[in-house]
């Protein structure tokens, strides 16, 4: 039989690890196609920070791009080959670029053809999780959240991770943060490179079927060989904590070398029972394998953050960091940007952004705003078209729960329409099921004016999807977008 007893460090020890500035002896001029996402952002920061020089380029100046030129990482705004061969920023050592590069993108030939190295952000990553003492997150929901909080508690443990986040962490001010301690990083399954890597301790949140189908570079053409990319991960790292109350993810983590769960679940490893939800989260206590750790909360609705928060408090006992000064932290969280984050007030009404664009993911979210006890007021943008048509009919389910909808159309994040695929099967659906509160709205305007003249302290107002619905609640804040 497996031994599953968990390898602690003893108390008040931190693990011992290379940081990420020991990645490699030399520096290095790395330039970064795309620098302006989320991901790429987060690596030029780790890549700084370990001595190298760094530059990169985007389509357009965003945000992000403007705080990595303050940080001192220049950026160029579109791509051309002079990147990767002339001053200022070339010649360079390595090009990074996505596997969605088209192959034949000039910067991409130029490298080819001066003999630059090229790397896929999916190697650079495991180039960091191989450098030390690592968690890599995986799954299809809550991985942003859950590498969050681990971060966010291993810091407060005493044990200074790195980290690599596809969010902004308030605590950090920053998608990454250089520590001494263990590695910890989202990995994003949409990648299908992510399964040629693996890492010290795997966490696995879940596994449905995003990120599949159609003609996206880097997207799994079927679900199967999806969950199979999550089984090799799994297979190819030290040991896995995987979510027992997720049905299926005992069948994909076989080839584990060791094998520990968290969940609500009777027979889970780290437990999380005596829960106690209120308007602004749920305190709970937490056990590993029947015995008590102590007393936990996550400041965050959703019995989803609960497992999130669970997972977080169980990695940091297993590296040996301090129970309550972890759990503290955790009770002081708020969410990393994008993912259940309070902008303000209108009226009273409590205004929080949200990045469900899933059927799983807008539940979860759905869910969390009923428990603030608050009249449930959704403003959701449906995301990509091709996901539209495979989950319509789950998108509005997801949705029945929520006292108001106003549905704008869907955000094709550079997708061509797809004939018959509209916001309003979606709309449809949960009409011919008895909503009467839902309402196609595609004028941006008009969802101001209504939610303007009608917010009440009573109210929860959530812009939630993965486009640009972000700005309403901006603007409903009564802030700038």
């Amino acid at each position: 039989m497996t031994d599953l007893s968990p390898q602690l460090t003893p108390p008040g020890e931190s693990v011992a690890s290379q940081s990420v500035s020991s990645l490699v002896a030399a520096p290095l001029h790395y330039h970064l196609m795309g620098v302006g996402g989320i991901g790429m952002s987060a690596f030029a920061r780790l890549l700084s920070a370990a001595g190298h020089r760094v530059s990169g380029c985007d389509e357009s100046v965003t945000e992000l791009t403007a705080q990595l030129q303050a940080e001192g990482i220049p950026v160029a705004t579109g791509h051309a080959a002079a990147h990767v061969l002339d001053a200022p920023f070339g010649p360079v050592d390595v090009l990074v670029a996505s596997e969605a590069v088209p192959k034949d993108h000039p910067e991409l030939v130029a490298a080819h053809a001066s003999g630059t190295l090229v790397r896929p952000r999916m190697a650079l990553l495991g180039d960091l999780l191989r450098a030390g003492p690592s968690v890599g997150v995986i799954g299809t929901h809550g991985k942003t959240t859950t590498t969050s909080m681990i971060a966010v508690a291993m810091q407060s443990a005493g044990l200074d991770p790195s980290a690599f986040v596809g969010g902004i962490v308030p605590e950090f001010g920053s998608n990454a943060r250089v520590g001494a301690g263990p590695f910890v990083a989202e990995v994003d399954e949409s990648d299908r490179a992510f399964a040629e890597l693996g890492c010290a301790t795997a966490v696995f949140t879940n596994a449905e079927d995003d990120h599949v189908g159609g003609n996206q570079a880097t997207y799994w053409e079927t679900v199967e060989e999806q969950h199979a990319g999550f089984a090799r991960f799994v297979a190819q790292s030290g040991r896995v904590l995987l979510c027992a109350d997720w049905p299926g993810l005992d069948e994909l983590v076989t080839g584990a070398p060791e094998r520990l769960s968290y969940g609500q679940a009777e027979g889970a490893d780290y437990r999380a029972v005596n829960l106690r939800p209120d308007e602004d989260g749920t305190s709970f206590t937490v056990s590993f394998r029947g015995q008590a750790l102590g007393e936990a909360r996550v400041g965050l609705p959703g019995t989803h953050n609960v497992l999130n928060a669970l997972a977080a408090l169980a990695v940091t006992h297993l590296h040996g960091g301090d129970f309550a000064r972890a759990a503290s932290a955790l009770g002081a969280f708020r969410g990393p940007g994008r993912r259940w984050q309070r902008i303000g007030e209108l009226n009273g009404a409590l205004i929080v952004d949200d990045y469900a664009h899933n059927a799983t993911k807008v539940a979860a979210a759905v869910q969390a705003a009923r428990q603030t006890g608050r009249r449930v007021r959704i403003v959701f943008q449906p995301h990509r078209f091709l996901r539209t048509q495979q989950s319509w009919p789950r998108l509005a389910d997801a949705l029945m729960d929520a006292d108001e909808v106003l549905l704008m159309d869907i955000a094709a994040a550079s997708e061509a329409p797809i004939e018959g695929i509209h916001a309003t099967l979606i709309s449809g659906r949960m009409t011919e099921n008895g909503h009467a509160g839902v309402t196609y709205l595609p004028d941006r305007q008009e969802i101001l004016r209504r939610l303007r003249a009608s917010a009440t302290p009573g109210d929860i107002i959530v812009t939630m999807g993965a486009g640009d619905v972000w700005k309403l609640s901006r603007e409903l804040a009564g802030g700038t977008a």
